[in-house]
């Protein structure tokens, strides 16, 4: 029996299994969820994936895990075990894509190798997103955001010039590989789609080629140039000027002025009129070379001036910049209220929680907003129902730590 097709969203009737723990993966899943896939999100019954851990965590509520797991069903299933990877491959028809993020290898271990699972479901899309992927030296390796950003050369990128790289605040690397694999997804079910006779197909998606597949220059500079680009504070290497200031007021704003039509309307705005034809600064190659000079002359004008002036001298001259947000100011501010930008997802625990909304929008059609992600093991008695497992089944096997 098949599982029931979401009702909105140019994914809808596709049917995702999550096997995937924490953040990359499931994000991709999640990412499907809101465009109308029906996701059931698979854990094992201690409920270990490290997601339910991670801050923020209210009263032993995991915030992260209604965010981050929106939109899907919740089900138990202990895999490792000969019953349990009976009812997984029993379940497999069910579903169009199983996404997993276990080490290289681990899968083939508990006997789901690919073989094995197209064997149940020949057109099934297997999605494995590991860091390092299911080849090379590095295959078995443990992947976490940290360390394939450092290895991709991303976090390099970041920090004061002369001092550390810098990590972000954030796991940034999965996020992008998260949306790698909605992409993967999307491609291989639009593939489907268009050929009754197509076969599902196995994609190895690396975590650390995402973040390097999105460097795009760096390895055509260092072959062509012998430049390794490396951390220059908020300063940018390749135009100028673009950077982090700070008023007379202590507001920091970023600022990117780079085209010459732009950089003529700043130097209207701090009173430098005379700057758009100084050969230092007349073509962005000259101001990336005379980067320091111009950045220090910035500096100073900005930090003589409130954010309230810089802010009408910007605007009126159409130069882009903004105030560095916190997620309050996103949260008032006008433009993103107006988009609803931040929306209420229905919530059983607290009625309901603020989210992203869903990116992007379909002009013309008005998704519908998600759940929060489920309590564990929430949906068993709806999925495996729909499996033919009745409610004397479900309880056999959850004493004997199946579900």
């Amino acid at each position: 029996m098949t599982l029931p097709e979401a009702s909105a969203g140019a994914l809808s009737g596709v049917r995702i299994l999550d096997m995937a723990t924490v953040l990359a993966a499931p994000m991709g899943a999640t990412i499907c969820a809101d465009h109308g896939a029906d996701v059931v999100k698979l854990e094992l019954p201690d409920g270990s994936d490290a997601l339910r851990g991670l801050q923020p965590v209210k009263n032993g509520v995991p915030l992260w895990w209604k965010v981050g797991n929106r939109g899907k069903r919740g089900i138990t299933l202990d895999v490792r075990q000969a019953r349990g990877r009976e009812i997984l491959l029993s379940m497999l028809p069910g579903f169009d894509v199983l996404v997993e993020n276990f080490r290289t290898g681990t899968m083939d271990k508990w006997g789901l190798d690919i073989e094995t699972l197209h064997k149940a479901n020949p057109r099934l899309i297997v999605v494995r997103l590991t860091g390092f992927g299911q080849s090379g030296p590095y295959k078995a390796r443990p992947g976490y955001a940290r360390v394939f950003e450092a290895m991709s050369g991303f976090t390099n990128l970041t920090g004061e010039a002369g001092g550390m790289p810098l990590h972000s605040n954030f796991p940034v690397g999965d996020a992008i590989a998260g949306i790698f694999c909605a992409f993967a997804i999307a491609s291989e079910v639009a593939r489907l789609r268009g050929c009754e006779a197509a076969k599902g197909r196995e994609i190895d998606l690396a975590a650390t080629e995402a973040l390097i597949r999105i460097l795009d220059p760096l390895p055509v500079e260092h072959e062509q140039l012998g430049l390794v680009r490396g951390h220059e504070g908020n300063r940018t290497s390749y135009t100028a000027p673009s950077n982090m200031y700070t008023s007379r007021d202590n507001i920091y704003f970023s600022l990117v002025a780079s085209s010459n039509p732009i950089f003529k309307r700043l130097c209207e705005a701090v009173e430098e009129p005379e700057w758009v034809t100084d050969p230092r600064f007349n073509s962005n190659v000259a101001r990336v070379k005379n980067l320091a000079v111009l950045d220090n002359a910035l500096s100073a004008w900005f930090a003589a001036h409130d954010f309230d002036d810089i802010e009408a001298r910007l605007e009126a001259r159409g130069v882009p910049f903004s105030k560095v947000f916190t997620i309050e100011d996103v949260e008032n501010n006008p433009h993103f209220q107006a988009r609803k930008v931040i929306v209420q997802l229905e919530d059983p625990d607290y009625g309901s929680i603020a989210a992203p909304c869903i990116v992007p929008r379909i002009v013309g059609q008005e998704l519908p907003l998600p759940r929060t992600g489920p309590s564990l093991g929430e949906h068993n008695a709806e999925v495996y129902a729909q499996f033919g497992i009745d409610a004397s089944e479900l309880e056999r096997l959850k004493a004997d730590r199946i579900i």
